[in-house]
């Protein structure tokens, strides 16, 4: 289990009053050599604890002794390391051949590279040589924080790109296109509006594409108007909780010191968690049957089932625990059996999920402020957007899913959403998935070399 830095010892605010009392005992009346020279070592001591503690949060899996993953055979597992910092986990296929176009799929929360492994083989076979690692914070990518009180700086969005980028370069393309599904829907995103010149196209699953988050404009006479980002709905969590029903936005319950042990170790086991969880947000779940919300209300958004708007007093293991499916429904379930979703269970019993939450702990300034020198810009390479019918997903942002095809993306070539799929589309339907990225990745390519 990796450890929990507690705040006494992780944050470097709450070790510095010893120091100060250090200075305070050189001047103070009565104070003598031994007592300064005693304050003064506990200080030592305290700030080596929390080095010594910092480093032990740090994982570190010795990758040699994991159990290799059961990978269809094409798609092989290696690691990559000196990527910003980190050694990256890749899954890879159609590295037989080389000179083959470069694709960077990006996977989502809950998931790690795994999830891919419907998609590779079919995208391999069309042409490509097929990248898909375990994002920062996820699988057996090494060299992260995996405690609370980390500095979560290293989990914004600019740095996700970094690592992207170095992927890519590490491989020795110049060029790519990316996949991004879920969370890793707006990283691809950014990748193609920072970057046009190595993503030279882009499809983004799930998670529909708003624009860059927005600078104040025309404010020195007092104005504020030209274009400006909806607010997330994590924004609204106040008038949630004010609601008959009390509730609150997932995404902030994501940020909670809590939400990672409320899940990892949830009384009915993480498997089954696991299981719920999926099932829950996917198109075996018959009451997920979403539509366009009004507003960006609390009242609109409480429309939405509980694994978004959780009822106030509940954690995400007792939300989720409310729609175990049956014995025969999990037989029943052919996109995710047993075996494979035992691999999830493996991977985040040994992790657990606070590298996946980190990414929802991105609400204060200082972690857009570098995306805000994007300010205005658009998506002007290729783009494409697939959702499923039966995923919230697509429309949890009110106008994001508009706004995306109007004004975000210059060259969007369609956004589909697909029969019998949910939340998890590259695993529930994989062939449909499939068929509408090849179209569109030769499509862009063969517009991509006219330029």
């Amino acid at each position: 289990m990796p450890l929990q830095t507690s705040p006494s010892l992780a944050s470097p605010s709450l070790a510095s009053p010893s120091l100060s009392a250090a200075s305070r005992a050189q001047g103070a009346p009565g104070s003598t050599r031994r007592s300064v020279i005693l304050t003064a070592a506990a200080a030592a001591s305290s700030a080596l604890v929390q080095s010594e503690v910092a480093r032990a949060a740090i994982v570190q899996t010795d990758t040699a002794k994991l159990a290799p993953l059961p990978l269809p055979s094409g798609i092989r597992s290696r690691y990559v390391p000196n990527i910003n910092g980190l050694t990256f986990h890749v899954l890879e296929a159609g590295f037989e051949s080389k000179g083959r176009p470069c694709l960077l799929l990006l996977h989502g929360y809950p998931e790690i590279a795994y999830g891919w492994r419907k998609l590779m083989l079919p995208l391999a076979a069309a042409g490509f040589h097929v990248l898909a690692p375990d994002m920062r914070g996820y699988g057996r990518t090494i060299g992260w924080d995996d405690s609370y009180d980390a500095d979560v700086f290293p989990f914004r969005h600019a740095n996700l790109v970094r690592d992207a980028i170095g992927l890519v370069f590490a491989f020795g393309y110049r060029t790519a296109a990316v996949i991004g599904r879920d969370a890793g829907s707006p990283v691809a995103a950014y990748c193609a509006v920072i970057r046009p010149d190595v993503f030279r196209s882009v499809a983004m699953m799930t998670s529909p594409f708003a624009g860059m988050p927005a600078l104040p404009f025309n404010t020195v006479e007092g104005g504020a108007d030209g274009p400006t980002i909806p607010p997330r709905a994590s924004t609204i969590n106040d008038q949630l909780a004010k609601l008959s029903r009390p509730r609150k936005h997932y995404q902030v319950y994501y940020t909670t010191r809590e939400a990672n042990d409320n899940m990892r170790n949830c009384p009915q086991g993480l498997h089954a968690f696991l299981r719920a969880y999926y099932h829950y947000k996917s198109a075996d779940w018959k009451e997920n049957k979403p539509f366009r919300l009004a507003a960006l209300t609390a009242e609109e958004l409480a429309k939405m089932p509980t694994y978004y708007i959780m009822d106030i007093d509940k954690g995400m293991a007792e939300t989720v625990a409310a729609v175990m499916p049956t014995a025969a429904e999990i037989a029943a379930c052919k996109w995710l059996p047993e075996d494979e979703l035992a691999v999830y269970t493996a991977e985040y019993g040994r992790t657990g999920f606070q590298g996946g939450l980190n990414g929802y702990r991105r609400m204060a300034p200082r972690f857009s402020a570098d995306l805000q020198t994007f300010s205005g810009r658009t998506i002007d390479v290729p783009s494409l957007f697939i959702g499923g019918k039966s995923d919230w997903g697509v429309f949890q942002n009110p106008g994001s899913f508009e706004t995306m095809q109007k004004t975000a993306c210059t060259q969007m070539r369609g956004a589909h959403l697909i029969d019998g799929a949910g939340h998890w589309l590259e695993q529930e339907q994989p062939e449909q998935v499939s068929k509408l990225l090849i179209q569109f990745l030769q499509d862009a390519s063969a517009v991509n070399r006219k330029l």
